[in-house]
């Protein structure tokens, strides 16, 4: 697969999406900018211009047409695609972590960062549509996450049941969707060891978790049960589950801090791919020279995107031998 290489960014990425379609990759850094991609050739269509401070997370809606972003500047921005105009400023009193929409866009969620004598909290905004309507000034939901550790990332599961919630301490929360209510909580990472990411099955039925404990973990969102694990030999900072094909694939790496040498063999700077039910390493992928800080990939199937502390968002579209392998025959013939 040969990769383009999209240059737009100052510092390291911080998160990587595709729109629901696969032809635009949305993508911020720490440079306080978020950028547009048409995914089929990595040209730029724009830049959304405005936050403060660094980009830590970003969605788009299921139409293409609401973009959402947050950040170090304690704000969450709504944004009109087509035209880069920012609808609505959202303020807060600590950094965004992460931001979603619900899967038909009807609600717009964020996390805030636990710090500064500020609770760690997930709040709920019901979105208006209509790019030239008015949005909402207060939270529909607010639940204040004081007895368990800071969330770090959190989402909505299909029809908006549950809201599933990941933390620093490694444990992963359900909550109801509609009033905050706790329902259940897991433990599937170590203890102490943060979950880094959490991203869905195309239903929203199950979720995907990275920790720094070397660790993904597939996950039912109704029972919270661990479905599978994948194992790695370094922290792990994104995962996700391909369409189409059963994979999931994973990115991380040491920080150049944490090594004696900067070379991507030394740091495990690879998106790794991994067969989703028999949770076995199957391929890898090299290229950027720093940790992968997230990988993505098109609702399609035939893309995947990982954005880089290198300052890189590097695009590989499938070629016909990925579609064409058959591990599970060549795993029978193994055994």
């Amino acid at each position: 697969m040969r990769p383009i290489l999209l240059s737009g960014h100052e510092r390291a990425l911080t998160q990587v999406k595709f729109s629901k379609e696969g032809d635009f990759i949305f993508s911020v850094s720490k440079d306080h900018n978020a950028c547009a991609w048409w995914s089929h050739n990595g040209e730029r269509f724009g830049v959304y211009k405005g936050h403060q401070g660094a980009l830590w997370t970003i969605d788009v809606d299921p139409r293409t047409v609401l973009l959402a972003t947050g950040g170090a500047d304690n704000t969450i921005r709504l944004w009109e695609v087509k035209t880069g105009k920012l609808l609505k400023t959202w303020e807060f009193g600590t950094a965004i972590k992460r931001v979603e929409f619900n899967e038909d866009g009807t609600q717009l969620l964020g996390v805030t960062e636990k710090r500064q004598g500020q609770l760690s909290t997930i709040l709920v905004y019901d979105i208006n549509q209509d790019p030239e309507g008015e949005q909402p000034n207060e939270h529909s939901l607010r639940i204040v996450v004081d007895d368990i550790p800071k969330v770090t990332v959190a989402g909505f599961s299909a029809c908006t049941r549950y809201i599933i919630s990941g933390h620093e301490d490694g444990s992963v929360t359900q909550w109801d969707a509609k009033t905050g209510e706790e329902y259940e909580r897991a433990y599937p990472h170590e203890d102490g060891m943060m979950i880094t990411d959490l991203q869905w099955s195309a239903d929203r039925t199950y979720f995907i978790t990275a920790s720094k404990d070397k660790s993904a973990k597939l996950m039912d969102a109704k029972t919270l049960e661990v479905m599978k694990t994948y194992v790695a030999d370094t922290p792990l900072n994104s995962a996700a589950i391909t369409p189409v094909k059963d994979y999931v694939i994973v990115g991380g790496g040491q920080a150049a801090m944490d090594v004696t040498t900067t070379s991507a063999r030394q740091g495990k700077f690879e998106a790794r791919f991994y067969h989703k039910i028999f949770e076995e390493e199957i391929g890898r992928v090299r290229g950027h020279f720093g940790p992968l800080n997230y990988v993505a990939v098109s609702p399609l199937g035939t893309v995947y995107a990982s954005g880089g502390e290198d300052g890189y968002v590097r695009v590989h579209h499938f070629d016909q031998p990925y579609f064409d392998f058959k591990f599970e025959v060549e795993r029978e013939l193994r055994l």
